[in-house]
């Protein structure tokens, strides 16, 4: 049975963070498996664990560490999300989208969205960074749209658009940011699966045939429900192994916790170059 998070709910998370922190978030960072260190270096730090939350769920997975760090980031003050809650987990869409939602009630304009991805675009290599341009909802078209249930007309239309769900223009930044640091940016279309087994070759070639560059696990929930709240997002998956379109390699999530490693100081410092560029 689908359940169903209530303003209530997600007002009564947002009160007490806001209650623990002395400075007014712009822009909430989430940050994929094996993505963890930029939290780390998040100055004037205030830590929440998600364990410390009425009703929040808390990451089960190895490289989630669980945890809100708020505080500044290249002088921008940010909410990070050092660890995801994902759909496999056991948890509801409406739980795996409820930090977005949090994120919101505490008034906060920009997301910037990270994971760990499988390329499924043959001209991907492990380490690779791809910017996001479009995301395929393949777990929506499904049924697992996060925005089923009661619509919160609070925040968002019943109804609302998805035709540029990763902002134009902060695309535009990260661009100039990569070309600056001459970091090499892939681009391409994201396909959110539920997980948590990795896809079969069939999977990967039926993906590749309808235009998918990366393939993950999360990511196309959370962006839709920042753009239901009128959230401007940028998208960056981090390219943590080669898709496997022939059957012939094992895939591993330590493989995909190593690759995290060579990922990183890219996407950080992409990062830190788009938020002094806000």
């Amino acid at each position: 049975m689908q359940k169903f998070i209530s303003l209530q709910q997600i007002d009564e998370i947002a009160h007490k963070i806001k209650k623990q922190i002395s400075i007014q978030p712009s822009v909430g960072i989430i940050l994929g498996s094996g993505l963890n260190g930029l939290a780390d270096s998040v100055a004037e730090a205030t830590y929440i664990p998600y364990s410390d939350l009425p009703n929040f769920p808390v990451s089960t997975v190895h490289g989630h560490v669980g945890r809100f760090v708020i505080g500044k980031l290249e002088e921008q003050p940010v909410m990070v999300m050092q660890g995801r809650i994902h759909y496999y987990e056991g948890y509801t869409m409406g739980e795996c989208t409820l930090p977005v939602r949090v994120m919101q009630r505490l008034n906060i304009p920009n997301l910037i969205v990270t994971n760990a991805a499988g390329g499924v675009n043959p001209n991907f290599n492990p380490g690779d960074v791809m910017l996001i341009t479009d995301q395929l909802n393949l777990m929506g078209m499904s049924g697992l749209n996060p925005l089923m249930g009661p619509n919160l007309d609070e925040i968002g239309p019943r109804f609302p658009d998805m035709s540029q769900p990763y902002d134009r223009a902060y695309c535009d930044l990260a661009r100039k940011v990569a070309k600056e640091n001459h970091i090499a940016l892939q681009e391409g279309v994201y396909a959110g699966l539920s997980g948590p087994s990795f896809e079969s070759p069939a999977d990967l070639r039926f993906l590749r045939l309808i235009g998918v560059d990366a393939v993950g696990m999360s990511t196309v929930p959370e962006v839709i429900v920042a753009r239901h709240g009128s959230m401007r997002v940028l998208g960056i998956s981090g390219i943590s192994n080669k898709a496997n379109l022939d059957g012939s390699t094992i895939t591993t999530h330590e493989e995909v916790i190593e690759a995290g490693k060579v990922i990183t100081p890219k996407i950080e410092t992409i990062i830190r170059g788009v938020l002094r560029g806000l």
